[in-house]
């Protein structure tokens, strides 16, 4: 059974609710929480997430389960409804030529296939709205050397080890966590986390060597708005219902041939994906630098 792309934009939308209700939720938990203490001050920081490129680049999954479209930094994946195709070109002039034209015939030897063309949108993240807050019990551990030969548990005893005595300033630790370059601890007392971040600097014996690491506050953020639009992909296509008369290779060897025709107003093709009838893709769409 074919899935037109009406019923993908429909699905995409659903998820958008979705999760503006949860926000909406998240939002009046948060309003029901007692206010911080004064010295624990608050910022709401909106910045606008940088325009990234995106282009398919042929990798795709398919299967009768597919979930729905992921928006991440990265990349955004697509659901390819069945008896379809998606076609890229190297050129987004190409593209916008091929649009043109909503219905393609692609003569054959003994038959011609009528298609549909649409663009296809996807949905990008526009601006993100971040309120965060200092966590009084918990530390930012930073400044660790490039080529540190420990394992992420050695690394975190040891330094739950240093900063859980008092000599060092330290106390009980109750959490730690690996970070992206830094490490979190959390402690049972939050004059202990004050503390050390007041002297700021310590030597801490890691890997054989005395290194120096920088203590600071750890901050904690939420999302507390985020805008979302769909824009279209300026280099691919979709193509719809097409007719199952031909196995998969053979459909994919004439899509690509007619594309490419100047005379259909086509060009070089970068990619072109086939979804079967009866199946679904999921095409994921990365940085155009990746």
């Amino acid at each position: 059974m074919s899935v037109n792309l009406n019923d993908v934009l429909c699905t995409l939308q659903e998820e958008q609710v979705r999760l503006k209700m949860k926000l909406q939720e998240l939002q009046q938990l948060r309003r029901e929480r007692r206010d911080p203490p004064k010295d624990k001050v608050k910022w709401k920081i909106p910045f606008p997430v940088p325009e990234v490129p995106l282009v398919f680049r042929g990798h795709t999954k398919q299967g009768r389960e597919v979930p729905k479209s992921l928006v991440s930094n990265l990349r955004v994946c697509c659901p390819l409804p069945g008896s379809s195709a998606l076609v890229t070109f190297d050129d987004p002039k190409v593209a916008e030529q091929v649009l043109r034209q909503k219905e393609h015939k692609i003569d054959m030897e003994e038959c011609r296939l009528r298609v549909q063309v649409q663009s296809l949108e996807l949905p990008r993240v526009t601006t993100i709205q971040v309120s965060s807050q200092t966590d009084g019990q918990r530390v930012l551990v930073s400044g660790f050397p490039v080529g540190l030969k420990l394992s992420e548990e050695e690394l975190l005893d040891k330094l739950e080890i240093f900063f859980g005595k008092s000599r060092n300033g330290g106390g009980d630790v109750e959490t730690r966590e690996l970070l992206q370059g830094s490490v979190m601890l959390g402690f049972a007392k939050e004059e202990v986390a004050q503390h050390l971040c007041q002297i700021g600097q310590f030597r801490v014996p890691l890997g054989g060597q005395q290194v120096s690491l920088k203590v600071s506050p750890y901050m904690s953020g939420k999302i507390q708005k985020a805008e979302i639009k769909f824009q279209p992909v300026p280099r691919s296509v979709l193509v719809l219902n097409i007719p199952d008369v031909l196995d998969s290779q053979e459909l994919h060897d004439i899509l690509e041939i007619h594309f490419q025709k100047p005379t259909r107003g086509g060009g070089e093709v970068e990619s072109l994906t086939v979804t079967p009838p009866g199946q679904q893709g999921l095409a994921v769409f990365s940085a155009e630098s990746s």
